[in-house]
């Protein structure tokens, strides 16, 4: 794999019975604490090791995130049409975003695709360079979920570089 070196000791049970747990205050959180959390970790991991290593790491994070989602949230059983049509619906029922597929190869499994209104990076200041590694690893991971194929994803747009939309280049290893 590309992205776990070790077995994840994560399961989906970890995340536990939310809605038994957050009976007042329920399951949706504003994206200002996600990003709070998520841009904080990333600054002490890259302190604590450097900027590669961090994205590195949310990369692998965003990776198991995305196959443990696609197990278990995601209809995996129709063909392809159907299962980005589940995925564009349940994207946007969680809130993470607005996927738009702009380019399928179904012979050599790439695709570009856009992630618009994301979690990571809509509305961030310009930094001129891409941020949105966890989307890389979340992408990856659900892509092969759904075909048995690993996947290397890039972020070639983002919004912290002046686009208004995060757009992502997937290739099949094969």
């Amino acid at each position: 794999m590309i992205y776990e070196s070790k077995p994840s000791q994560f399961t989906w049970e970890s995340l536990g019975n939310i809605n038994e747990g957050r009976k007042n205050m329920g399951s949706d959180v504003p994206v200002l604490v996600y990003r709070l959390l998520q841009y904080t970790l990333k600054d002490i991991l890259a302190r604590e090791y450097d900027e590669e290593t961090s994205s590195r790491l949310f990369r692998a994070a965003g990776h198991l995130a995305g196959k443990e989602l696609a197990k278990n949230v995601l209809d995996l059983s129709g063909d392809f049409d159907y299962f980005i049509a589940n995925l564009t619906n349940k994207l946007m029922e969680l809130k993470i975003g607005i996927l738009r597929m702009e380019r399928v190869d179904m012979d050599s499994l790439s695709f570009t695709l856009t992630v618009s209104e994301d979690l990571d990076c809509s509305g961030l200041p310009i930094s001129g360079k891409t941020v949105c590694d966890y989307d890389e690893g979340f992408i990856a991971g659900i892509l092969e979920v759904y075909s048995g194929c690993q996947f290397r994803v890039k972020e070639i747009d983002c919004w912290s570089t002046g686009d208004r939309t995060c757009r992502f280049a997937a290739e099949s290893l094969g």
